[in-house]
């Protein structure tokens, strides 16, 4: 049986408020929960599964490690998720810090200017485990990564894609050597553009586009062609189109 203290904290980590509060986040589901507990940056605080999840799966729900367990009957399990249909397990886990100093590494790294969207936020972080890029810096105004629908749309991308929130400006005069690449509606089409071996790309707000005062620090616009009668594509599509095309196979 869950405890109505046990039910109000994990519900109050729907909020970003709580979620640094606690330094913790909820994740839900057998892939993203597998996922996540094979991650060594990630740090199990408590379990919640179902029955059927335990006999699913009982090496993992008898694994030894930290992490408080509790098996818990269906309907308790609806009392806490964050979903519409619940999927068996649910989760909460330590959110990871990024290192300091934070260290660009080698390759292709993504900035995120304003992407307010959940869906297209965990959508990028898992566009971004699939072509390996493994840092995003993120404006302050920028979905919470570790919100449950961010969480979830990144399918455990999360556990692997280093996340550093920050003002955009200073970050880019503390990197002086840094290429920025922006995706834009006016740019140089992105066919010509060729493979890039290390830099980072700047996706923009959904609707506004990155920034002018960023805009004007980039070193290159990109435009994907377009040949239809659109307004413009998804961010995370677009992130998606761009990185196929620059990252070097």
């Amino acid at each position: 049986m869950i405890t109505k203290s046990q039910v109000k904290y994990i519900q109050s980590l729907g909020q970003k408020k709580f979620r640094e509060e606690e330094n913790a986040f909820v994740a839900e589901g057998p892939k993203i929960i597998n996922e996540l507990l094979e991650a060594a940056s990630m740090e199990l605080l408590e379990l919640y599964y179902s029955p059927d999840w335990s006999k699913e799966y009982p090496a993992v729900a008898g694994r030894p490690g930290t992490g408080r367990r509790y098996e818990i009957k269906e309907a308790d399990l609806e009392r806490i998720s964050f979903l519409t249909t619940p999927h068996q397990v649910l989760g909460v886990f330590r959110k990871p810090m990024p290192p300091i100093p934070f260290l660009l590494k080698e390759g292709i790294s993504l900035m995120l200017d304003g992407i307010q969207d959940p869906g297209n936020m965990g959508t990028i972080i898992r566009i971004a485990d699939w072509f390996g890029v493994q840092q995003l810096v993120c404006s302050p105004d920028c979905a919470d990564a570790f919100a449950p629908k961010v969480v979830q749309g990144s399918m455990g991308s999360i556990a692997r894609v280093q996340l550093l929130y920050t003002p955009l400006e200073p970050f880019i005069a503390a990197h002086p050597g840094l290429k920025l690449y922006a995706a834009t509606l006016g740019g140089q089409p992105l066919a010509g553009a060729g493979k890039l071996k290390e830099g980072m790309l700047v996706i923009g707000n959904e609707s506004k586009g990155v920034n002018p005062a960023i805009l004007a620090l980039t070193y290159q616009q990109l435009t994907i062609p377009r040949l239809g009668s659109a307004e413009s594509l998804n961010a995370a599509v677009a992130t998606g189109i761009l990185l196929s095309h620059l990252v070097e196979w």
